[in-house]
């Protein structure tokens, strides 16, 4: 059967349908998904970029910290000195002759990242980290140093050069135990 004008409608008819579709898949696209950030928190994509850390904690983003908001200024910059060389291989007796190194052995990372905040003016082995700053435990930033080895907790990540899950290099850890060996004596700067 043949209904009159039912042909020059069946065109007009897709084209609705084709820009229906193009409006659907454009409003899709400016309302921002849903993602959960490595610290659980829900929060839309531009957010993801820019998480904010839980106060007193830390965050880790592909790799990166993320200081939380309430940390001192000094606890940031050595953070942000960390992520700086997060992906550098791990050299011995890198980071100890200059500041900026082709990779860092773990005395060499910790020193890098305590000289962003101004915590330290000179690159220092793991045994003089040993002996460095305050004795014991820090609200923001704990050293642990021996002879071999050094690491640190900063705002409850590890920054240490050990770890097969990321490979080897100065890298962050959301585990707070050191694959080297102890015993280990804890430091902190004065104050954090």
């Amino acid at each position: 059967m043949h209904v009159p004008g039912a042909a020059a409608e069946a065109p007009a008819l897709r084209i609705s349908i084709s820009v229906l579709g193009l409006v659907a898949a454009l409003l899709a696209m400016s309302v921002p998904a849903r993602a959960e950030t490595p610290g659980g928190v829900s929060s839309t994509s531009p957010e993801v970029e820019n998480p904010t850390a839980p106060p007193g904690k830390a965050i880790l983003v592909r790799g990166r910290a993320i200081p939380p908001a309430d940390a001192p200024p000094a606890v940031k910059k050595v953070i942000a000195a960390a992520n700086k060389i997060r992906t550098k291989p791990y050299v011995y007796g890198g980071g100890h002759g200059r500041w900026w190194d082709a990779g860092y052995d773990c005395s060499g990372a910790v020193s890098f990242a305590l000289h962003g905040g101004n915590l330290i003016t000179s690159p220092m082995p793991s045994g003089s980290l040993a002996g460095w700053g305050s004795a014991g435990k820090g609200r923001w930033i704990t050293v642990y140093a021996n002879g071999g080895h050094a690491y640190a907790i900063i705002a409850g990540l590890r920054w240490d050069t050990a770890g097969v899950t990321h490979g080897t290099g100065p890298r962050w850890h959301k585990s707070l135990r050191a694959q080297a060996s102890g015993p280990f004596t804890a430091r902190h700067p004065a104050g954090y």
